[in-house]
């Protein structure tokens, strides 16, 4: 019996340039593209690289682009895409170091920007927290950095404003900071100025490719931006404010992002890990 082939157009290439190479990979029940590029580098192209650690959907090294939608490699079964060419590309949001790998560190760059979990200087613990808001907080952690989120969204992907929009990575952790029961900062102004929740127009491009399905629009992104209304765009607020009301709680700092903007984000890239072949 002859044995199954399938076709996979991988793209090679750093900085300077790239394109497609094809590569008839067989195919086996149950496998996923992660397999397959593993195989390309073992039997076909050893300089391929990849990144990759547990092979898990847990560690979120392996995402790129299948078919142009960002994915996790180790999660997209071959048998979606029967009688298909399949595709693979970096994340194109993020500078390409090469192939398949791509650098994220505008991300870390970033979180080092957000205030981190300040509870009150009064409260001695451990916390006493009502049910519901400690289930609240489930659904944010649940975050495993893939950055496939940061990738499909317009504003970083197709307009570059890393120097104005932290991306809705960065709303799901400021949901988990701003919803915390025990957080005692007022994340409001750094969400509307820093943080640049305005720019986002609740496409939910971000929601359908997170692979812990996590609601980003309805449940962080949302709910941030009604906070934000609510504080600075009511005009009774507006007045209070104008009149010298104090808000009675520490702000996180809202200074302007001072990371660099990536000039070449509009190139193909991927993500930056333990495991890089080539």
């Amino acid at each position: 019996m002859a044995e199954a082939l399938q076709t996979f157009n991988v793209f090679r290439g750093d900085r300077n340039g790239g394109r497609e190479v094809s590569y008839q990979v067989p195919i086996v029940p149950g496998m996923v593209v992660l397999d397959a590029m593993h195989y390309v580098q073992a039997h076909l192209a050893g300089d391929l690289a990849v990144r990759w650690n547990c092979k898990a959907a847990k560690c979120g090294s392996c995402s790129a682009e299948i078919n142009g939608v960002p994915k996790l490699m180790c999660k997209t079964r071959l048998d979606d895409y029967v009688g298909q060419e399949i595709h693979v590309g970096p994340m194109r949001t993020f500078p390409l170091l090469k192939d398949l790998v791509t650098d994220v560190s505008w991300n870390y760059r970033v979180n080092e920007q957000i205030a981190p979990f300040t509870p009150s200087p009064e409260e001695t613990g451990p916390f006493i927290m009502y049910a519901e808001d400690v289930e609240r907080l489930y659904e944010p952690r649940k975050c495993i950095e893939c950055f496939l989120c940061q990738d499909v969204c317009h504003v970083l992907r197709n307009h570059n404003e890393k120097n104005q929009y932290f991306g809705p990575r960065f709303m799901v952790r400021y949901q988990y900071l701003a919803m915390h029961p025990k957080d005692s900062l007022d994340r409001r102004a750094a969400i509307k100025d820093k943080a640049g929740i305005g720019l986002c127009n609740i496409t939910k491009c971000c929601q359908e490719v997170c692979p812990e399905h996590i609601h980003i629009t309805d449940n962080s992104i949302i709910p941030l931006k009604e906070r934000v209304a609510d504080e600075y765009f009511d005009p009774v607020r507006y007045v209070a404010r104008k009149l010298g009301r104090s808000r009675g709680r520490s702000q996180e700092s809202a200074d302007p992002v001072t990371t660099e903007r990536e000039t070449d984000a509009g190139s193909h890239g991927t993500h930056g890990g333990e495991r890089a072949a080539g």
